[in-house]
């Protein structure tokens, strides 16, 4: 690297972060720290219209929760840069935009919004593409059709204008993209784009381009979205004179509806049930509900691991990879040009890996947590080791964190259904004789254990000539209401001699009534 790698994340408080803003965030990170570089949350807030209450914290809480933590910007400590809010750096960027005034590569224009749409409903029905450009401003109302009179009039007098970068007619504009090579554009296919507006509020594009080059932005990695921008930020760092100190860019791949027919949207989710957001997100001016990946049972390890493969790939055969790991193994050169499919059972797939290399105690306190909302003063009576040694046979089973009562909550509440369909499939003439012969020997045995509880099965077992296999799925059933689950002598011995022993013998009276029903 050629200058100290500087990077941002800037988005618009406009909503909820959406999930593919949280990868742009994360491929920013892990190139900022691949690169022993720098890391900025920088808030693009220039259309006051489009601000919605509590995004901004929302952002802010999102990183925080995925460890994607800026090295400076809002909501992580100011550097030499702040501040970080464009609302808040408003009156520095007149004096480019009146540098560009003044060098004739920008111009005011006074068209009223009437006169705007009856220009754009002209050309549509000449089937001509409407946009305001080197063609049409000719017949506009602005600084290049009138005269400098009339001009300095109508700005003492105070009418409302906005100033518009004015492009050349016909003129290729060429740049490296990181990521997909040279990209050429040509100004014909451009409209000049309003850069500021009478209230003194810069536009995204030209506040974009002033903070990037004050900041000291080395690189702009960023959507492909914003890829149709990219000539009109080169141009205007090429009229500011800043074209050598211009950042590399870098468009990031959509990401797609597991589909692939289209970019992943809130409705995709909604249809096929997982988050596109982060966190939980209450919109306040709709009251819409969104999921988050949090609040769904997503651990953030897990999430982070999954965006850093949707677009991108090691080149090995690894797949799960800590922070650290994938900021060594990240590079642009290994990002996909082409969208990347969001794959749900991917996505349950790192949670439940994830969750498997989990601490068991952190993994218990969240069992605890749930279980004492459903046991209520009951919970008492659960010690903290029963609750650790549970979190320790269910975790290997479970997807989400949130899944953990619903896997675990026999190992507190004696079943009081049981599976029919096993019963109906397993159950025979010898069953009632069996289950009490292994209640019987539990009785009689003065010590208990998971070996001594699979010895005192398969003795019963061998003596009425019964395969292991084909009683086994019966046996957890009698245990814990449900057809699979932990390794079920394990799951014994932790219930206990005596709540074994009472478990199998309550279990017959409600399993005869299902066949008999």
């Amino acid at each position: 690297m050629d200058r100290r790698v500087r990077v941002r994340f800037a988005p618009s408080p406009t909503g909820a972060l959406h999930i593919g803003g949280v990868r742009t965030a994360l491929y920013n990170y892990l190139f900022a720290k691949k690169h022993g570089g720098d890391f900025i949350l920088r808030i693009e807030d220039t259309d006051q219209t489009r601000f919605v209450p509590g995004a901004e914290a929302y952002i802010i809480e999102s990183l925080k929760w995925l460890s994607i933590s800026p090295i400076e910007g809002v909501g992580f400590g100011d550097g030499p840069h702040a501040p970080y809010r464009q609302s808040e750096r408003k009156p520095l960027y007149k004096n480019y935009v009146m540098q560009l005034l003044d060098a004739g590569h920008a111009y005011y224009a006074f068209d009223t919004p009437e006169e705007l749409e009856a220009m754009r409903d002209r050309l549509k029905a000449s089937n001509v593409d409407a946009k305001y450009d080197a063609i049409t401003r000719g017949s506009m109302k602005n600084s290049l059709t009138l005269s400098e009179d009339e001009v300095n009039k109508r700005l003492t007098n105070g009418d409302a204008y906005v100033i518009r970068i004015k492009l050349p007619r016909k003129e290729e504009v060429k740049f490296h993209d990181e990521i997909r090579g040279w990209v050429s554009f040509n100004t014909s296919q451009m409209d000049d784009k309003v850069l500021y507006k009478s209230d003194g509020m810069p536009t995204y594009h030209m506040a974009n381009v002033v903070d990037d080059y004050l900041m000291q932005i080395s690189h702009v990695i960023r959507g492909e979205e914003w890829l149709p921008s990219a000539p009109l930020h080169v141009l205007l760092y090429r009229y500011l004179g800043w074209e050598a100190q211009m950042p590399k860019f870098a468009h990031l791949p959509l990401l797609l509806k597991p589909e692939g027919n289209g970019k992943l949207s809130k409705r995709d989710g909604d249809r096929l049930g997982f988050p596109v957001f982060p966190l939980y997100w209450k919109d306040p001016q709709t009251g819409d509900v969104s999921s988050g990946y949090r609040e769904s049972g997503y651990l953030p390890e897990a999430v982070v691991n999954l965006l850093a493969f949707l677009g991108w790939n090691p080149g090995t055969q690894q797949e799960l990879f800590s922070l650290e790991e994938l900021a060594d193994a990240f590079s642009l050169e290994r990002v996909s040009k082409s969208g990347a499919k969001f794959d749900l059972n991917k996505a349950k797939w790192f949670n439940q890996q994830y969750i498997r290399k989990t601490d068991n105690h952190l993994i218990a306190e969240e069992l605890g947590k749930q279980a004492k909302v459903h046991l209520g003063e009951h919970f008492e009576k659960y010690n903290a080791a029963y609750i650790l040694e549970t979190a320790k046979l269910v975790k290997e089973k479970i997807t989400f964190t949130a899944d953990l009562w619903s896997y675990a909550n026999y190992f507190f509440e004696t079943p009081v259904m049981y599976d029919e369909q096993v019963i109906r499939k397993k159950w025979n003439d010898k069953s009632q004789m069996v289950l009490e012969q292994i209640a019987e020997q539990i009785a009689q045995s003065n010590t208990f254990d998971a070996s001594l509880l699979e010895n005192s099965y398969n003795n019963v077992l061998a003596q009425n000539g019964i395969a292991s296999k084909d009683f086994l799925q019966l046996f957890r059933v009698c245990l814990t209401g449900v057809a699979g689950g932990p390794p079920l002598f394990e799951i014994g011995q932790l219930l206990g001699k005596d709540e074994t022993y009472k478990r199998i013998l309550n279990a017959i009276p409600s399993i005869l009534k299902i066949i008999q029903s």
